[in-house]
């Protein structure tokens, strides 16, 4: 069945000129002919304004420099002045556009070597005229590339006409009624055929446009949307997840028309949603459909029909014809979209001479089943997502709709030969996304993996991108197995990244520290990477990424079994199958770690008498703020978020516990749960002074974070990080003895103010980079240590420690030593927590080995349990990659 379009008006509009189509691109003209508007405003960048004569005489300048002959032009598609005069100078005097996404030199360069453009334009930089006439057989009527909207690198470019462009910029301004009052501003990229759209047919009636690459959340969007007088926003889904994150439906925005939506499907409930929302507010929800293979737009509904027909994508655009093809499924009245009209592409190019060719596509089989009811039209899936478990086909469009619908609006669904995987942004809904799944594809539950991700990944233009998607799954089964295997070979560092830190959307460029990696995470990483790196683990490792660790791990184990084989052939080795190796060395940080908490639960079961573990651990955390949060990539925003995702990884699990203590058997009171107990409490020691330690690093942390975020001190600590370290070691020492001066008292010792000086002591020793700076570190820790708490033991030990850590990246200790001393340094938080209420019965009755070892076996055992809430609360934190 066909719908061809005009159809009458179901939306009261104002009609536009009868002869717009001709107008915008006469045959030996512009493509958009926007000149004759004159006077009239056409684009707003910054504090500039240019009218519609004054960017086609910046316009036509620009093309002048390129010389009079017909040429290919690479533009990247940013959006500013510079990329959109340049655009418009290859679109409109003749020349063939090939726009592509600013910002990423690895795609620029790949599309530059497989088309050899004659001009490239780069922005901020002078157009380099390569040639002064083309090296390319360019058909007459080809104006503009673009790459298909799910392609990311691939040479397979969209060959569209000057007539593809003006017909779509004419139908588009024709059905939302763009007059030349009105004025759109770039939400969405210009490289994006949706984002070139909005400008084509603002243009085509004289309307204008505001540049910005500003985000709709950013308070400064709305901003400039108000100073603006912007009447029109386009979005695509996930535009309209971050305009509700935003608080957009309570702004007021009294120049707002309509929004519109396309570059894939709304959920019917928000589309009601927002239709709804608009309506109340004095706008209109235009839902729209299309594909860069139709320039851009093919069909739109009525924003008076968007509520009662939520799942539909309406009617074809004026001048366009929608019908189905019923043969390719078995369903009655369903069958692929197909759509033929003036935009409709050339056809591809996938090689430089495919530029000469002739028009080879006169439809467009859009790939989406449909079904059409009453003139309207609604996609029900896609005829290639489809997927083959255990024999069973599955139409995943259907499964992902459920899961939408019923457990995570986010949620999205593909399939491998052996399993159906599941994609989600919150963790909760796991059990419920496994059974659902199940009972819809009827396969086994065992058969669907669930995932849970920050943030589903999408394309360049906001698409879900089910290739990656794709890509993520099979990796997702291959370390499954690779992480059960407990022989080094047969895991993968990566494998070894995504078990500790449960992030299976990691690549080959991520860091532990880009990932959002904490300290105790860091412990249990170290420890099984030492598997990898047999001599040590490279230094600044956790900065490194994946793929980087993973050839230097190749690299490290054939040197190490080359030394090996070498020690055998010398009989220095024992040939048992691959050859043993006497030590693997350990990260310094984790031995002392797993010593210090060895050493507070054995003091306080009165099997030895050493105390200070509690106050190396806090150097520790000192040097490992720095090694982590500090070392994060990014501005200050991202600091921020890394920070609070290691302070939440810390907080949550602990208020687990002791809430649950001070519920069960009240020895807590509602100060200690929330870590205000010093705030509160006098300075006789009882159970509340317990968890001196955790209190003062929770505090102390989240003050390092809040001092290092401020933007002023956040750029002078990524100048000088060493000196800064100093300067906060000043201030915390400078504090201590204006409290207590050189030696603390019995209780003193354990308030945050006094202690901070050894948090601070360990971010200097993470930040000194040299030997000098070394020196001067341990010098200062001499200074500050001894005297302070007036016992020798206690200053050897932190001491001591402090300086092994400050000196010896690495301590060589057998594989078996290696493995508990990860186990104890990994749970070392958990421990301390938990034996509080472990040992004291066990003590009582004289068995100080066995509260030992309980007090451990409870703490491990409860870093085990919350270790999916500690992952799920830094994925959480950190959300948006």
């Amino acid at each position: 069945m066909t719908l061809t379009s005009p159809q009458p008006a179901l939306h009261p509009m104002p009609a536009p000129a009868p002869d717009l189509a001709r107008r915008v691109a006469p045959a030996d003209g512009p493509v958009l002919d926007h000149a004759r508007f004159g006077a009239a405003p056409a684009v707003l960048a910054g504090d500039e304004v240019l009218t519609h004569a004054d960017l086609a005489r910046r316009v036509a300048d620009r093309a002048a420099t390129w010389g009079p002959a017909r040429r290919l032009v690479l533009v990247e598609g940013a959006n500013d002045l510079d990329s959109l005069v340049g655009y418009l100078a290859a679109l409109q005097h003749g020349h063939v556009a090939l726009v592509v996404p600013d910002g990423r030199p690895a795609q620029r360069d790949a599309t530059i070597a497989a088309y050899d453009p004659d001009v490239v334009c780069t922005p901020g930089t002078r157009d380099d005229v390569r040639r002064t006439t083309s090296a390319h057989d360019l058909h007459p009527d080809l104006a503009l590339l673009l790459s298909t909207s799910g392609t990311t690198g691939s040479p397979k470019l969209v060959r569209l006409s000057r007539d593809n462009v003006a017909s779509n910029a004419a139908a588009i301004a024709d059905y939302l009624a763009l007059t030349p009052a009105d004025r759109a501003v770039t939400t969405l990229p210009l490289h994006y055929c949706y984002g070139l759209s909005v400008l084509h047919s603002h243009l085509a009636v004289g309307a204008s446009v505001v540049l910005t690459d500003l985000s709709v959340v950013d308070a400064c969007f709305w901003d400039l949307f108000a100073r603006t007088g912007v009447t029109g926003l386009a979005g695509v889904p996930h535009t309209f997840d971050l305009l509700a994150a935003s608080g957009f439906e309570d702004r007021d925005l009294p120049t707002l028309r309509r929004v519109t939506q396309a570059g894939g499907r709304l959920a019917p409930e928000d589309v009601r949603r927002w239709s709804r929302s608009g309506r109340s507010r004095g706008w209109d929800l235009v839902v729209m459909y299309g594909a860069t293979e139709a320039t851009a737009r093919m069909a739109w509904l009525p924003p008076d029909l968007a509520e009662h027909h939520p799942d539909s994508i309406g009617v074809a655009i004026p001048g366009g014809h929608l019908h189905l093809d019923e043969s390719v499924d078995d369903r009655p009245g369903v069958g692929e979209l197909v759509y033929t009209g003036a935009n409709v592409m050339l056809g591809y190019a996938e090689e430089p001479a495919d530029l000469a060719l002739p028009r080879v596509t006169t439809e467009l089989r859009t790939g989406d089943l449909a079904r059409e009811h009453d003139g309207l039209f609604a996609v029900v899936g896609r005829r290639n997502r489809w997927g083959k478990v255990f024999g069973l086909r599955i139409d995943l469009d259907a499964v992902e709709q459920g899961l939408r619908a019923d457990v995570d609006r986010h949620a999205r669904v593909v399939a491998t030969d052996r399993a159906v995987h599941v994609f989600l942004t919150s963790g909760r809904g796991s059990a419920a996304a496994r059974t659902l799944v199940a009972d819809r594809c009827g396969v086994p539950p065992h058969a669907v993996r669930v995932t849970v991700v920050p943030q589903v990944p999408l394309t360049s233009s906001g698409k879900p991108d089910y290739a990656a998607l794709g890509t993520l799954a099979t990796q997702v089964e291959r370390e499954e197995g690779a992480t059960a295997s407990p022989d080094r070979h047969a895991r993968s560092v990566r494998a070894d990244v995504v078990r500790v830190l449960g992030r299976p959307d990691a690549t080959d460029a991520d860091s532990f520290v880009s990932l959002g990696g904490d300290s105790l995470s860091y412990v249990e990483l170290a420890t099984r990477l030492a598997d990898h790196f047999p001599l040590g683990l490279p230094a600044g490792w956790h900065v490194r990424g994946i793929g980087e660790l993973e050839r230097l791990a190749t690299a490290a184990d054939v040197r190490s079994d080359a030394d090996a084989d070498a020690d055998e052939r010398s009989g220095t080795s024992a040939a048992t199958g691959r050859p043993r190796r006497r030590a693997t060395y350990l990260d310094t940080t984790v031995a002392l770690r797993a010593l210090a908490i060895l050493i507070i639960v054995a003091s306080h079961v009165d099997l030895v008498g050493l105390e200070g573990g509690a106050h190396l651990l806090l150097a520790l955390a000192g040097f490992n703020f720095a090694r982590f949060q500090l070392s994060a990539p990014g501005g200050a925003r991202t600091r921020l978020r890394h920070g609070l995702a290691g302070l939440a990884q810390l907080v949550v699990p602990a208020v687990l516990w002791v809430g649950g203590v001070a519920l069960v058997l009240g020895s807590y009171d509602l100060t200690t749960v929330l870590f205000v107990r010093e705030v509160v409490n006098g300075s006789e020691w009882d159970d509340q002074w317990q968890l001196w330690f955790l209190e003062s690093l929770v505090w102390l942390t989240a003050a390092a974070l809040a001092v290092t975020t401020l933007p002023v001190l956040h750029r002078l600590e990524r100048r000088t990080p060493f000196r800064f370290a100093l300067g906060v070691l000043a201030v915390a020492t400078v504090a201590r003895i204006a409290e207590v001066g050189l030696r603390a008292g019995p209780t003193e010792r354990y308030t945050t103010l006094v202690v901070a000086f050894f948090f601070a002591l360990g971010w200097a020793g993470a930040r000194a980079a040299t030997t000098r700076q070394r020196l001067v570190v341990s010098g200062l820790a001499l200074l500050l240590v001894v005297g302070f708490f007036g016992e020798v033991h206690r200053e050897v030990i932190v001491v001591g420690g402090f300086l092994l850590m400050l000196w010896c990246p690495h301590v060589p200790v057998t594989p078996l030593l290696a493995r508990v001393a990860g186990v104890l340094a990994t749970a070392s938080l958990f421990i301390y927590l938990t034996h509080w209420q472990v040992y004291p019965p066990l003590e009582d009755a004289g068995h100080q080995w066995l509260a030992l070892v309980a007090s451990l076996t409870v703490g491990i055992a409860y870093a085990y349990v919350v270790r999916p809430v500690h992952q799920a609360v830094g994925r959480a934190v950190l959300g948006s990659r």
